[in-house]
């Protein structure tokens, strides 16, 4: 067999420039480049690999140069999640602790089940120099280091400890990242001395490698099985997730609704593939959802869920779906969502699945009495939406009305980015999408710090849209590095800063939970109570984006924001528009529970009162037997 002499780390980059992914007869690269922090355990190795590669041209895989371990793992994610699951990026970091800087990126991509490949530099595979700098030593064992913590988090991880080992574990690694089912992290700890380490490469490993994702179809008994169901349902929903979104669903299912007539509810995956000014279409549901789609799913008797794995806040932490005798059926391409809830299991793809069923419901749709029954809660949730988008509130506007002008002035194809705090929440109410790739919201892991980083890879995957950062003051001071990545790089991402001084969605749970909002705002220490609630601190992180280059608009009512948002539609660099907002809301009306403890004891009179309250809740929350 002819071979071809290459360092580990230059057969990795040839292999990965040669992989391709294909669905529906459509390919593309699967790794299309590689995000890195140089550093001693990978500068040499995977390093010096990329630089042969563009300098020989032997392999074209592109290089880009991030700021912070964990936002490029970020940015790989949502340029996943905006390509389907078809392409992930790699992520190469140097030994200790800038691998492990990666862990909460892995730890994300996982539970959104989402691919991308972590290239971790691990210590001496020899330990001819034990201990090296920032080796972690394990008096149990010798063959432990901080990248075995990928484990956890990992849908594959292996260890190349000799360069050979390397050709099952990057086949290995490409199966995990192009199976639908199984995606997620796929973690390979590469030592940084076979990283060098030379070797003689059988030449058909780095051929041309086509990864076919498949879509498994359902079987015809199964299908017979859940028409059954849902033909005896007076009042059946429809819960769209993820899944349909990354199958193409969102024609299919549009179909099966009008169809049907049966009403569709949305997670923050699923949001968009119904538009909201659908006649089916009734918002969000569960925890921070909707009033039509939590007043729906209260009242159902069979529950259609598609590609949603039914998160606490889907089901309101098992409270919204209050019919005693509600059943499930699941269409999910993962048998381990299709169970949920005992539900009768529909393993297949989300778009062959739900045209299956469309088939064997041809001739059967709801009543003409549950179709008003919709059209009315959903007209009384516009009512709600509608007043949230003008409270009028001041001298600080709320974050609802913030909401509702870029509801006004962004078209339907632009991407908004969000993942944690308050918006969530509020997103999820009062976001109008009609476009399944409008809506971003990363809601598994509900990561801090992972908007901005996000946006620029959803920008990457998809220049033609405009891609809008909502990130608060919380989440921006945990990550906001990667603002230079889109200067550097060219993009052009607008980054709307909703600064209110605090947690506010920490900050109102701990009120409501009795704990008074302690620890939740941006204060100094008061000398007289000790506590973090003195005058507010004067932190401008309006100059701090300016420092790290992008151009800032400020706003300081909502007719100022409405114009400088139509300012930064029309830049040509990352723009990012400041806007303070009352950190006490009012924010919209809730319709759903989220169970979090609260203390069974306590000498505060606010903790009992919770409890109180607390405890009714648990009285509603049920197993789905």
């Amino acid at each position: 067999m002819n071979t071809v002499r290459l360092t580990t780390a230059q057969a990795l980059v040839r292999f990965l420039a040669n992989q391709y992914s294909e669905r529906d007869g459509q390919e593309q690269r699967l790794i299309p480049g590689v995000w890195g922090i140089f550093g001693h355990g990978n500068v040499a190795g995977i390093g010096q690999a990329l630089l042969q590669a563009a300098t020989t041209r032997e392999a074209d895989l592109p290089y880009y140069l991030a700021r912070n371990e964990q936002g490029m793992v970020h940015a790989s994610v949502a340029y996943a999640k905006m390509r389907d699951r078809l392409a992930a990026f790699a992520c190469t970091a140097s030994t200790g602790p800038g691998s492990t800087n990666m862990l909460t990126g892995a730890a994300l991509a996982t539970t959104n089940r989402l691919p991308v490949l972590l290239l971790p530099s691990d210590m001496f595979a020899t330990r001819a120099a034990d201990p090296v700098l920032q080796q972690l030593e394990d008096s149990r064992a010798g063959d432990v280091t901080v990248n075995d913590a990928f484990r956890a988090v990992s849908k594959y991880f292996d260890r190349v400890s000799r360069p050979e080992q390397l050709i099952p574990a990057a086949l290995a690694a490409m199966r995990v990242l192009t199976d639908p089912v199984e995606t997620g992290a796929v973690t390979l700890a590469l030592p940084q001395d076979v990283q060098a380490e030379a070797f003689d490469w059988p030449v058909p490993f780095f051929r041309r490698r086509v990864w076919h994702v498949g879509r498994p179809v359902p079987e015809p008994a199964a299908v017979e099985r859940a028409a059954r169901l849902l033909r005896s349902a007076r009042r059946p929903l429809i819960v769209v997730g993820g899944g349909a979104v990354y199958s193409g669903a969102e024609t299919a299912l549009r179909a099966f609704a009008e169809g049907t007539g049966i009403p569709v509810a949305d997670t923050h995956a699923g949001k968009g593939a119904v538009p909201w000014d659908h006649p089916c279409s009734v918002g969000g549901i569960g925890s921070t959802g909707a009033y039509a789609a939590n007043e729906l799913a209260r009242e159902a008797d069979v529950v259609l869920g598609i590609g949603t794995r039914y998160s606490d806040f889907t089901t309101a932490s098992h409270t919204v779906f209050a019919n005693p005798d509600v059943t499930f059926v699941n269409l999910n391409v993962a048998r381990l969502d299709a169970v949920k809830h005992s539900a009768e299991p529909l393993v297949a793809d989300a778009r062959l699945g739900i045209q299956a069923l469309a088939a064997a419901l041809s001739d059967w749709e709801v009543g003409e009495s549950y179709r008003r029954r919709t059209r009315e809660l959903v007209a009384r949730t516009r009512e709600i939406e509608d007043r949230c988008f003008a409270v009028g509130h001041g001298p600080l506007p709320a974050q609802t009305e913030i909401l509702g002008v870029l509801n006004e002035v962004l078209d339907d194809r632009a991407v908004v980015i969000n993942a944690a705090g308050s918006m969530p929440g509020d997103l999820q109410q009062l976001w109008r999408a009609r476009d399944p790739k409008a809506y971003h919201v990363e809601y598994a892991y509900s990561c801090m710090g992972y908007e901005v980083a996000a946006g620029l890879g959803a920008k990457m995957a998809d220049p033609t849209r405009e891609v809008v950062v909502l990130v608060g003051d919380g989440s921006y001071l945990m990550m906001a590095q990667e603002i230079v990545t889109m200067v550097s790089e060219g993009l052009k991402v607008v980054i709307v800063l909703v600064q209110n001084h605090g947690f506010a969605s920490i900050g109102a749970l701990s009120e409501s939970l009795g704990s008074q909002r302690f620890g939740t705002e941006y204060r100094f220490r008061d000398g007289d109570s000790g506590h973090l609630d003195g005058d507010v601190l004067p932190v401008d992180l309006a100059a701090n984006a300016s420092s790290l280059g992008a151009d800032v608009l400020h706003a300081v009512s909502v007719d100022e924001f409405r114009a400088a948002m139509e300012k930064a539609r029309a830049a040509t660099r990352t723009t990012v528009v400041h806007v303070e907002t009352d950190l006490h809301g009012p924010n919209p009306p809730g319709h759903g529970w989220w169970d979090v403890p609260v203390s069974e004891v306590s000498a505060l009179d606010t903790t009992r009162a919770a409890r109180g309250a607390y405890v009714t809740h648990k009285q509603t929350q049920r197993h789905y037997l």
